[in-house]
């Protein structure tokens, strides 16, 4: 095995090696159900499925922790507001006198449907906050016992890190103590050093009875960091192999998470991989400028397959940059695949042997190659064009051994890349008629180029009649400036 992965902690890329032969074990950060999901998000669980995937094609057995933060301050706040006149008439996405937990599940419902409709896998485990506060207070105490965390010296009932207690504090984001800012997660008053922060926060008058524990050090509930490091280690132990987020979380979240850890006496991550963010025309989204696009958006206009293929196709560390275009042009990629795959498979359909089903060993040897070498998808994403060239080249040659290589080598790189589990069951194959459905897109698809092509000639007739044979059979085309979207006439 040659993967070599970019490891944060050491700032460079090293050989990866799993902690145990054959089985490798992943904890990525999950989100913080406060709002709807956001491209931030999907384009993380997109980067840690494709991970996820390629380390499965390597033959190893993955176990995969995804967490859910259901208790944070900005969830209480959030339900606060819900309680106030006049909220819902504000802002749409406010339920009247919502629960702060209630609020959590339902937006974590939303980030399921979003993982599931962009087709990433549920991970092995996905433990809430909520639902490890004794693993919480366990962590803690040994903390306190070894020199670590101290209880707030204002009796607040917060229990604090001591970033001073540990000298391996900013070696993560290779920062000095002296430099940081403070930590913005209590109030200073009860802290040792200003840089300390919260594992655990004393009960406030304002907030709700039910997002309280008892603990030793009185009522109150987790530090958003302490969540993390108590999860992790239950379901992977004191050491694993990888622990992944996006770059946002590096300071102070997993800076935080790996002090603590490390202090208590464990070992924990081997390898820190983090994704770089996704921009709009080069600026930073942000809804006080207006700039935002949230994953829905992008699915209304393109569909969850082109979604899929723009948020993974960039390498996993480097910004991703969204343009009026990025849809557009991430749909023609993926029509000129769907077509060499429907066209491949028309031409094999009755020859036999029968097309079986493909696998790690149809891979190309550059597509491995590139996939060993940090995950770096865009070099792979370009073996795959080249051989959807070849195997077209094939197909007009009447090679059909060739065409079948082709398409083997084809739907073993989409498999890896998660293209074949983005989308509606009916297409992806996950339904009962997911392959009739997923060779109806891949058909329509063709036609959907042809058409793009004809339109870009001014072949105005061509493009029309290709439309008309279309709308015939029951298929609705509507154009957009994000390309062209297809769908059966009633749905």
């Amino acid at each position: 095995m040659s993967l070599r992965f970019y490891d944060t902690a050491r700032a460079e890329v090293r050989p990866f090696e799993p902690l145990e032969p054959g089985r490798a074990s992943l904890y990525y950060c999950g989100a913080t159900v406060q709002g709807m999901p956001h491209v931030g998000h999907v384009r993380s669980a997109i980067a840690f499925d494709q991970l996820t995937r390629w380390l499965e094609a390597r033959g190893l057995r993955v176990t995969v922790v995804r967490n859910v933060t259901d208790i944070d301050d900005k969830i209480l706040a959030k339900s606060s507001d819900s309680f106030r006149e006049g909220a819902a008439d504000r802002d749409p996405s406010v339920v009247p006198e919502e629960q702060w937990w209630a609020l959590a599940y339902r937006f974590e419902q939303e980030f399921q449907r979003a993982y599931t409709a962009l087709g990433v896998r549920p991970p092995t485990y996905e433990p809430r906050a909520t639902g490890h506060i004794p693993e919480m207070h366990a962590l803690i105490q040994l903390l306190i016992d070894r020199g670590h965390a101290y209880p707030a010296l204002d009796d607040s009932g917060d229990v604090y890190f001591d970033v001073r207690s540990w000298p391996a504090y900013g070696s993560l984001t290779r920062q000095d103590i002296d430099d940081m800012q403070a930590a913005p997660d209590a109030d200073p008053r009860g802290k040792k050093d200003p840089r300390d922060f919260a594992l655990w926060k004393g009960s406030k008058d304002t907030d709700p009875a039910t997002a309280s524990w008892t603990s030793p050090w009185g009522a109150g509930r987790p530090g958003w960091h302490l969540e993390c490091s108590s999860m992790v280690t239950k379901y992977l132990g004191t050491e694993f192999d990888i622990h992944g987020g996006g770059l946002d979380l590096r300071f102070p979240h997993h800076e935080n998470e790996m002090a603590q850890s490390q202090a208590a006496g464990h070992a924990f991550a081997r390898f820190w991989m983090h994704n770089g963010m996704v921009t709009y025309g080069g600026e930073k989204m942000s809804k006080s400028i207006g700039n935002t696009v949230s994953p829905q958006e992008m699915v209304d206009a393109a569909g969850p397959r082109v979604v899929r293929y723009y948020l993974g196709q960039a390498h996993y560390r480097s910004v991703l940059d969204y343009r009026e275009t990025s849809l557009q042009e991430a749909g023609a990629a993926v029509s000129r695949i769907d077509g060499f795959i429907a066209k491949a498979s028309a031409r094999l359909a009755g020859l036999s042997p029968a097309p079986g089903p493909a696998g790690a060993a149809d891979l190309p040897q550059a597509f491995a190659e590139a996939m060993d070498d940090d995950l770096n998808v865009p070099q792979a994403l370009a073996v795959l064009h080249t051989t959807v060239r070849s195997g077209n080249t094939a197909l007009a040659a009447g090679d059909d051994d060739a065409v079948r290589s082709s398409l083997a080598a084809v739907l073993a790189m989409t498999a890896v890349l998660g293209l074949d589990d983005a989308g509606d069951p009916a297409v992806t194959g996950t339904g009962a008629e997911g392959g009739v459905g997923r060779a109806l897109d891949a058909l329509i698809g063709d036609r959907l180029a042809e058409r793009s092509e004809a339109r870009s000639a001014r072949d105005w007739a061509r493009a029309d009649a290709i439309r008309d044979a279309l709308a015939a059979a029951g298929i609705t085309i509507e154009d957009s400036a994000e390309g062209a979207r297809w769908a059966l006439s009633g749905d």
